[in-house]
């Protein structure tokens, strides 16, 4: 009986249709964006509902913090400091990948290499970029050079961990291939080796985003006159709080992209 309501003709003359399932990329677009409503519920119960009238919270408020963006974004020099920050954050990666992934080739191509660096490396990593401040300013002077010192600093150890981790990971074969086509060193890296870890790198520049986008506020005070950094203090000294909480919704969604610019690129890459 069972079967035969399975079986049950269409009214078409055709067997009936299976519901089509949801795509999973679908269902994850809803509850992401479920959960950032959530998230701004909980912005606003926080500092509208739960805050008497008088308090100092409602400026910070998403209703506040929404009418200064559009101000912002309509008359103020807040593109200039998003592409400064940008530019910062640009020029510490490139950095940051100049030194980290010659370095991670050597570390996981070399045991001796990798034995005589790695107390020394796991040291330096474990100290916060913050921490240099002082010292940086002191060795490069106020301006934009520092920050590109912290940036790359605080970029370098996710790129070349994950480097090491990606030529470790190499199938032997591949080098094996390589070496029975008697290719150069220059070929086998260019050919085989860089190919072959370009996931992991991009992996490592994934983590080194999220690392460096936010150290970029605390290095953008150390006298700069420009950057998001900057104009967080600056909203600060003029009491335009609904400006700074603006500015800190800013920073999460240029964050949130360039993390979602890199996850693509990786998953570009892997298919």
């Amino acid at each position: 009986m069972s079967a035969a309501i399975a079986t049950q003709a269409a009214p078409d003359g055709g067997r009936a249709e299976r519901p089509r399932s949801v795509h999973p990329g679908l269902v994850r677009l809803v509850l992401g964006l479920v959960g950032l409503a959530g998230l701004l519920l909980v912005w606003w119960v926080g500092t509208e509902l739960l805050t008497p009238q008088a308090s100092f919270l409602r400026r910070f408020s998403p209703v506040s913090a929404a009418a200064a963006l559009a101000g912002l974004v309509t008359g103020s020099d807040l593109a200039l400091h998003i592409l400064v920050s940008l530019r910062r954050v640009a020029v510490g990666l490139a950095l940051a990948l100049a030194i980290g992934v010659p370095l991670g080739l050597a570390v996981g191509r070399f045991r001796l290499f990798d034995a005589a660096t790695a107390p020394s490396f796991q040291f330096l990593r474990m100290i916060s970029p913050l921490s240099w401040m002082p010292i940086a300013v002191m060795v490069f002077g106020v301006g934009d050079r520092p920050i590109y010192f912290l940036l790359a600093f605080a970029a370098l150890w996710p790129i070349l961990l994950n480097t090491a981790a990606g030529v470790r990971g190499l199938d032997p074969q591949w080098l094996q291939v390589a070496q029975s086509l008697s290719a150069t060193r220059w070929e086998t890296l260019r050919s085989v080796i860089l190919p072959g870890i370009l996931g992991q790198i991009l992996t490592g520049v994934r983590l080194a985003i999220g690392i460096v986008w936010i150290v970029l506020v605390p290095c953008e005070m150390l006298g700069v006159s420009a950057g998001l950094g900057y104009f967080i203090l600056d909203t600060r000294d003029r009491l335009a709080y609904d400006e700074l909480a603006a500015t800190v919704l800013v920073i999460g969604l240029l964050g949130f992209l360039l993390d979602a610019a890199t996850r693509f690129a990786a998953r570009l890459w892997s298919s």
